[in-house]
């Protein structure tokens, strides 16, 4: 089992914030893993860019025309699709669903996801819903200053899930 990192707290976060604003709890799953993708690409600069977003930050704000293909959370925006009448968030042409946050994200935890779910929801009770609301105010308020203890907590969550299939004579995995 992988480890909990950064990645794994910014698309659990982000999906119990899309689920608390509203969000049915598939396509929260969805905008959770979009935005951790989002941010990653952002910090690494992204495909074909200079790793500079100042474009990026340039832009932010500038409000975009309606379009269909685009969704907005608060001042937050991901591009979208539409497919048997759920919306799926898309980056880079790829769209990312509940399968794959179960995949890339949730599988992370093991049988302690609903655990961690529950301490994000829990956090993010703590802010008002204009911060929710923000992109900025979520990032600089919410997840940058509890992104490591989170790790931390989570990370030991699932450790000591493992210990404890160990503990019972479960086989371990190669």
């Amino acid at each position: 089992m992988a480890g909990i990192n950064r990645f794994c707290v910014m698309a659990t976060l982000q999906a119990a914030r899309a689920h608390m604003l509203g969000l049915k709890l598939d396509e929260a799953y969805s905008w959770g893993l979009n935005r951790a993708i989002f941010y990653a690409a952002a910090k690494r600069g992204f495909k074909g860019g200079s790793g500079r977003t100042s474009g990026f930050r340039e832009t932010e704000n500038r409000p975009t025309e309606a379009r269909p293909d685009v969704f907005r959370l608060g001042d937050d925006m991901a591009y979208r699709e539409v497919r048997g009448g759920k919306t799926l968030f898309t980056i880079g042409g790829k769209v990312q669903g509940e399968a794959d946050f179960e995949r890339q994200v949730a599988s992370r935890f093991g049988e302690k996801f609903s655990a961690a779910w529950k301490d994000a929801l829990d956090l993010l009770g703590n802010y008002d819903r204009d911060t929710l609301l923000s992109q900025n105010a979520f990032y600089r308020d919410v997840y940058k200053p509890n992104r490591d203890s989170l790790v931390e907590k989570w990370s030991v969550l699932v450790e000591g899930q493992v210990k404890k299939e160990k503990a019972v004579g479960r086989p371990s995995r190669p």
